[in-house]
């Protein structure tokens, strides 16, 4: 299979320009011909809906949250990043796209990354005329901080909640096409199959939550916003609800899933406090402006942190990568702190965790700059451990966060699936092997409304005279009965063991094997449990219920069925890579240091992979150039 990327010609600074020039347009009476379904409703799918629907595309809108403002983009905190070098401090679309693709690894796409630093000028002041209340200064100038990777400070907030009130923002925009009637909004309606005509995405197969009944949806394009796949390691920052179901049913039609195991493991998460837990709680990495990350100098400390004198702290990412400190990259923070921790220096009732520490900045700057900066972080960590940071330091600890992996796409956002689109998280565009701490809310939303209304007119051009497509058409009849008879397996399914059961085991096989750390011994076990581990679920997962009704453990049971399949697929792409990149560390291939050691020579290249029936997947290699600037060796020493 060829892999066309669809690179437009010109240099770096004008491809994004040329592809605008040259695209195809459909004029707006024939717009009205046209439908589009939009999965998803986060920062990705609600823009992109409310950007079709301003054009004038007919736009069905599906979310399996009972509202779209309940899509996990709400739980972003940080912040959202723009080149537009407000504190004069050297930043440029340039400097952004370099710390982004060194960030990554040198394993994405220039022209990818660069247009991602590119739109993001403009992105700002669309979410500012939303009515987003950024952080300003005292004299009113929009207020940056810095983020992991970078040396300028380029990404801007609304306290801890950034990515709630950006979403709030594009959740209007939909809610005014809703009114207008341009998009019809679908909630709890779950995504269950795709339906390929002719070789072209012309429908979705849907399951509505409350009623069970399956509806049959058509149109002319299919855009996947779905997010990411993390929540496979049951532990997470994720919500309970999100999952990979969506992109992966697509990969069974024919999309190829693009580097599946760069899996970002976030630095500052709550540590895990017992086995009775389903998700973890994330804390903003802006924490890491002005707290200290360290660890006892003595093994098995039993004293409080603030019975520990200064002279007796580990500030191990200071003492390691003393030019960025603190706000290291989070896949060299979050292994520098499992380090740590596997070394006997872990704190906390299970020694799972770090300190972060705010006394210094306190001492310094006064704790009313610390509450205005970071007060509701700290109201949150206080109500869930009990703890007043302002008194004594956070206890951190890294988790299952992001997936830089997604669907494969081109230039276009379009996969191998010709008029299926993969916006945001559910593609793996823009991060390469590892993602800079406020990037996914800027992908989400540049990708939403920016790209993909030129990228998907250019699609469209070519169906202005296809007429309606037909729910009829036999290919959906075959997707229904597939879908059916999933569903029917498992109401019958009255094993002993529960969805959490399976779910929970493999979390456990993926994070030991394959998580923060991989080697090939580990990954060929993973592999073998997680095969037997299938077998098992589809015997003996206990599903109460039947799928005709509201039914929330077959939901899960679909979800973690694909699960199983896309953690083994995890497992072939991280033993297939031989060398440690980004999120992806290899023990076999690291420096004297410890420090990941890259292979550009054999594996400067995407690896694209394609179902094969439960068989070994069939691997392709997108290989990736670099014009403008080559790959260094990543350090932040």
């Amino acid at each position: 299979m060829n892999l066309d990327a669809k690179i437009p010609e010109g240099s770096l600074e004008k491809k994004w320009e040329n592809y605008k020039k040259n695209a195809k347009l459909v004029n707006p009476a024939n717009r009205k011909k046209l439908d589009v379904i939009v999965i998803g409703t986060g920062l990705a799918g609600s823009s992109i809906a409310a950007s079709l629907g301003e054009m004038g595309y007919n736009v069905k809108s599906f979310c399996f949250q009972d509202s779209p403002r309940r899509a996990h983009s709400v739980a972003a905190q940080g912040g959202v990043n723009a080149a537009k070098n407000y504190k004069n401090d050297g930043d440029s679309v340039y400097r952004m796209f370099v710390d982004t693709l060194k960030g990554g690894d040198f394993r994405a796409r220039e022209a990818n990354v660069y247009r991602m630093a590119e739109c993001s000028l403009n992105l700002i002041d669309q979410a500012v005329a939303q009515g987003v209340p950024f952080g300003r200064e005292y004299g009113g100038y929009l207020n940056n901080r810095s983020f992991g990777g970078v040396q300028v400070s380029r990404t801007f907030y609304s306290r801890g909640q950034t990515g709630q009130q950006l979403l709030l923002g594009s959740y209007q925009a939909l809610m005014r096409q809703v009114g207008k009637k341009s998009v019809a909004l679908y909630s709890r309606h779950e995504m269950l199959d795709l339906v390929v005509i002719e070789g072209k995405a012309r429908g979705v197969i849907i399951r509505n939550l409350d009623t069970g009944q399956i509806e049959r949806h058509a149109a002319h394009a299919v855009i996947l916003a779905t997010g990411g796949y993390g929540k496979i390691y049951y532990l997470s920052t994720l919500a309970m609800g999100c999952n990979g179901s969506a992109i992966w049913r697509a990969h069974k039609k024919g999309a190829l899933m693009a580097s599946p195991s760069w899996i970002q493991i976030h630095p500052t998460s709550l540590p895990q406090s017992g086995d009775y837990q389903s998700k973890l709680t994330l804390m903003s990495e802006s924490l890491r402006n002005d707290g200290r990350i360290w660890v006892p100098s003595k093994e098995n400390e039993q004293r409080s942190a603030n019975e520990i004198p200064e002279q007796e702290r580990d500030y191990y990412l200071e003492r390691r990568y003393p030019a960025f400190g603190n706000l290291a990259p989070r896949d060299i923070s979050s292994r520098a702190a499992k380090e740590r921790i596997d070394a006997g220096f872990g704190i906390g009732p299970l020694k799972n965790a770090v300190y972060l520490d705010f006394a210094k900045a306190i001492k310094e700057q006064g704790i009313e700059k610390i509450k205005e900066k970071y007060g509701n972080l700290f109201d949150m960590y206080e109500k869930i451990t009990g703890y007043n940071a302002y008194e004594v330091p956070m206890m951190i600890s890294p988790s299952a966060h992001f997936s830089m992996g997604g669907l494969w796409v081109d230039y276009e956002l379009m996969t191998t699936i010709p008029g299926l689109f993969a916006l945001g998280e559910a593609n793996f565009a823009d991060h390469g092997a590892n993602r800079l701490g406020a990037n996914s809310l800027l992908q989400a939303s540049v990708d939403g409304y920016f790209i993909a209304p030129y990228t998907i007119a250019n699609y469209l051009s070519g169906d202005i005279h296809t007429g309606k497509i037909s729910t009829d058409h036999i290919e959906f009849e075959k997707a229904e009965q597939e879908v059916r008879a999933q569903l029917h397996r498992f109401s019958n399914s009255k094993g002993d063991k529960t969805v959490d059961y399976y779910h929970k085991t493999l979390g456990k096989i993926l994070y030991d094997y394959c998580g923060l750390v991989r080697n090939a011994n580990g990954l060929k076990f993973a592999i073998s449990e997680i095969r037997k581990l299938r077998e098992e679920f589809h015997k003996y997962v206990h599903i109460p219920g039947t799928e005709a009704t509201m039914n929330t453990e077959i939901e899960k049971a679909g979800r973690v069925a694909d699960y199983l399949e896309i953690g083994e697929l995890m497992c072939y792409d991280a033993i297939t890579r031989n060398e440690s990149c980004g999120a992806h560390f290899r023990e076999e291939y690291q420096t004297t240091e410890g420090e990941a050691k890259r292979n550009d020579e054999k594996y400067q290249f995407i690896s694209a992979w394609e179902w094969n029936n439960n068989e070994i997947p069939l691997l392709h290699k997108e290989p990736l150039s670099f014009e403008v600037i080559q790959p260094i060796v990543r350090s932040y020493k």
